[in-house]
């Protein structure tokens, strides 16, 4: 890869120069080239400084993937502006608390996704620094033409006082526990984990890219469309992930790369078993946001196609910490995250923070040029999370073997302790994934009043097969220590997921 932009906007910037006539987004029957993206993200910032947006604001985005929000981030970047991605799943009153704490002086959101009405949400909300709400799916063009185009001499001028220092965005952690906290992040902290993750992808020039993982978090932003505009590769950009319409876009966009967590491939997989789709352009991706059954693993590569599939690890407050490599055994892709990317360090550690010897479990933390400025006005929420030498403390537990690849246990929080022993609900999902009724599992711990905690297991089947509980469970205590088998087995439909794809375990604690 040539050298790196210094920030998103000139990563725009290149790509229109580089690539001019190349496709660079596919909204269905719509295209657009390099040019044509990056002369409309210039429109829309000078329409942004028509309005006095400068640098160091906040303008917040809260809409489903699509274009305008693309050409909406990168044009209010332009303008030295971050950007407040915000999840579409939000209520009024959660939307109105981050919009008054980051400030934001815009917002870009829609009139209608999924039947949402995301303007009258906030209309009980008091928004003293908003000054405006354009809708991106009816007043964005209009938006756009109130500037003075794409040569607007001003946004050359904002551009040269960019630097990889300012701030990008500020994304807020998902909030499933506690109140969300707001992750600072620099342009400079972005690319060159967005450039290692290409070049452990193979995400190459002109490779048809679908992305269902939403633009709000870093999976469906930085490398998502960000990495896009490094690759040359071609945004597909998907509003709400839907298997049908996963399936038709592979089919017909002959989509080449398709990364997600692993509830994505684990849903294609079960289409697949009851209707076989033509998978044949898919080459690769990458899974993550949750420990992996290897099982499945086996089942991308062989089943849907996709010999470049690998596991990576990363959070809203270090993009990319590890990643398997191109060349990696199956075994390797299929039982580690990888390990630490250039630019990272990581080690396993103990309740003292002290990096423990190879192959001991403890936290995972990691330092290096990627880790986040820190927490948005919470200086006793950075410091806890960011330790004086540097340390990110991920709250992930996990291993790490003689070559430094790294195997994630589980969350900290997710541990439960059953009979004196420690037991991680990962480790026990991974087990029971290679059991051949079982589609997708989620473990929680239930309180007991004998062991203090049980684990319950809720078992989604695989297409066209029953769980025959007694089964199930006798496989378990011939497959894994007695103290880590589920003592009970619940078969349901699907499980509760955020809008991320990760499985929200508090909705299915007792």
């Amino acid at each position: 890869m040539t050298a790196l932009p210094l920030t998103i906007p000139h990563a725009a910037e290149a790509a229109a120069r580089r690539w001019p006539d190349a496709v660079a987004l596919i909204e269905g029957a719509e295209t657009r080239t390099f040019a044509q993206l990056w002369q409309e993200c210039r429109a829309a910032a000078s329409a942004l400084l028509e309005r006095g947006v400068k640098d160091g604001d906040r303008i917040a985005i809260w809409a489903p993937n699509c274009r305008e929000w693309v050409v909406a981030a990168v044009a209010a970047q332009a303008c030295g502006a971050a950007i407040v991605p915000l999840n579409t799943r939000l209520k009024g009153r959660e939307a109105g608390d981050i919009l008054r704490r980051t400030h934001a002086r815009m917002l870009f959101t829609v009139a209608g996704f999924l039947g949402i009405d995301y303007p009258a949400l906030l209309a009980a909300e008091d928004l003293p620094d908003l000054a405006e709400t354009v809708l991106l799916d009816r007043d964005f063009a209009t938006f756009v033409a109130s500037g003075t185009g794409a040569d607007d001499p001003r946004i050359d001028a904002s551009l040269a006082t960019l630097t990889p220092d300012h701030v990008s965005d500020i994304m807020f952690t998902s909030g499933t526990t506690g109140v969300p906290k707001g992750v600072l992040m620099t342009h400079g902290r972005i690319l060159p984990q967005v450039g290692v993750w290409i070049g452990n992808t193979g995400l190459a020039q002109g490779e048809r890219y679908l992305i269902a993982n939403p633009f709000f978090h870093s999976f469906g932003m930085k490398v998502g469309w960000v990495a896009c505009l490094l690759a040359g590769a071609v945004m597909v950009p998907m509003p709400q992930f839907d298997v049908a319409e996963a399936i038709r876009l592979i089919e017909q966009e002959r989509i080449a790369f398709l990364p997600g967590p692993p509830t994505i491939f684990q849903m294609l997989l079960a289409e697949r078993d009851q209707r076989p789709f033509d998978c044949s352009s898919l080459r690769g991706g990458t899974t993550g946001a949750a420990t992996v059954p290897p099982v499945l693993i086996e089942r991308i590569r062989t089943e849907l196609g996709m010999k470049d599939i690998i596991t990576a690890y990363g959070m809203t407050e270090c993009v990319n910490i590890t990643s398997c490599r191109p060349g990696d055994p199956v075994e390797l892709i299929a039982q580690t995250c990888g390990a630490a990317i250039p630019g990272n360090e990581v080690i396993i550690a103990g309740e003292q923070g002290e990096e423990l010897p190879r192959g001991e479990t403890g936290e995972i933390l990691v330092r290096g040029t990627g880790v986040m400025l820190g927490y948005l006005d919470d200086p006793a929420a950075t410091a806890e999370a960011i330790d004086a030498a540097g340390w990110l403390h991920t709250g992930d537990v996990g291993t790490m073997d003689a070559n430094g690849y790294v195997r994630i246990t589980d969350r900290k929080k997710d541990m439960f302790i059953s009979g004196g022993f420690n037991v991680y609900p990962a480790e026990v999902e991974k087990i029971l994934s290679a059991h051949p009724a079982v589609g997708m599992v989620a473990v929680v711990g239930a309180p007991d009043e004998r062991m203090g905690e049980v684990g319950v297991a809720f078992i989604v089947p695989r297409s066209g097969v029953a769980i025959d509980q007694a089964e199930v469970l006798a496989w378990c205590r011939a497959n894994m220590a007695n103290y880590k088998v589920p003592r009970r087995i619940v078969t349901v439909e699907d499980l509760p997921r955020n809008a991320s794809g990760k499985v929200l375990k508090i909705e299915l604690k007792p």
